[in-house]
């Protein structure tokens, strides 16, 4: 069900909300969807089941302007694509019917859960993906384990962005880093991933649940701004220091925002 919520005075800051999670969320190759959420629940009090789907809806010209972004620069592997994103199909459509089968409470506390774990999966990512680097790891994967681990990795993905109305992140980037491509195209690749996934759990959720437009209107104002000069400021991170220093930095606001939506009432 679509609907148009009263304007409050506070909304007029999400916009420039949006504007830095869409910058984020394309140079980290997360969408950004991760941080509507929170955002939404915590600071504006949209219900749990309403900020899911709204969520989606931002994330979407993200990862939509993203995904253009990182294709003129050559930064999308389409063969991952189309692995991750046939099992994540599947899995958009399974999170959005728990999304609206469990209590709104019970909802919130599993996504704070989940934040944890998936900055504690982006800190050993990073870090197993520099001791990879100095050990010279680079044979190739075959076909058969590539389709596996993308299966594997792509269905979780989708569930968890069908159910939270995040990017999945976590699953697509520990899929993404164990097929060892060059960092820029596993942040392209993700992009693309989670812009199928979006869109297939958009549809879900618009059957089954309530989207906000006022909401949307105002956050997809400055994450589409965003989602453009995202990949602009990543083709000028010349080192993989200052890439792990900014994931370092992201996981440990995601490890925050976790804790606080599982003990916050």
């Amino acid at each position: 069900m679509i609907q148009f919520s009263s304007i409050e005075p506070l909304y007029y800051l999400l916009p420039l909300l949006g504007l830095i999670i869409g910058l984020f969320g394309t140079v980290l190759g997360g969408g950004g969807g991760f941080f509507f959420l929170p955002v939404l629940t915590l600071i504006f009090k949209v219900p749990t089941q309403t900020a899911v789907i709204t969520s989606l809806v931002a994330t979407f010209p993200i990862c939509f302007f993203g995904s253009i972004g990182h294709y003129r620069k050559k930064n999308i592997d389409f063969s991952l694509t189309k692995i991750f994103s046939a099992a994540g199909i599947i899995g958009a459509f399974a999170g959005a019917y728990i999304t609206n089968i469990i209590s709104s409470e019970t909802l919130k506390i599993a996504f704070g859960i989940y934040s944890v774990i998936l900055a504690l999966n982006m800190a050993i990512s990073t870090s197993k993906k520099q001791k990879e680097k100095e050990l010279g790891k680079t044979k190739e994967l075959s076909e058969f384990t590539k389709i596996t681990k993308g299966s594997f990795f792509g269905f979780f993905a989708g569930l968890i962005t069908g159910t939270f109305g995040t990017s999945g992140t976590a699953p697509i980037l520990s899929g993404l880093f164990s097929m060892r491509i060059t960092l820029k195209k596993i942040i392209g690749t993700s992009l693309l991933i989670v812009l199928v996934n979006t869109i297939f759990a958009i549809g879900a959720h618009f059957i089954m649940g309530k989207i906000d437009l006022t909401l949307v209107l105002f956050l997809t104002l400055g994450s589409a701004i965003g989602a453009i000069l995202g990949p602009k400021i990543l083709a000028g991170i010349k080192t993989d220091n200052s890439e792990n220093k900014i994931r370092y930095i992201y996981a440990g606001v995601m490890a925050t925002l976790g804790i606080v939506m599982i003990i916050a009432k």
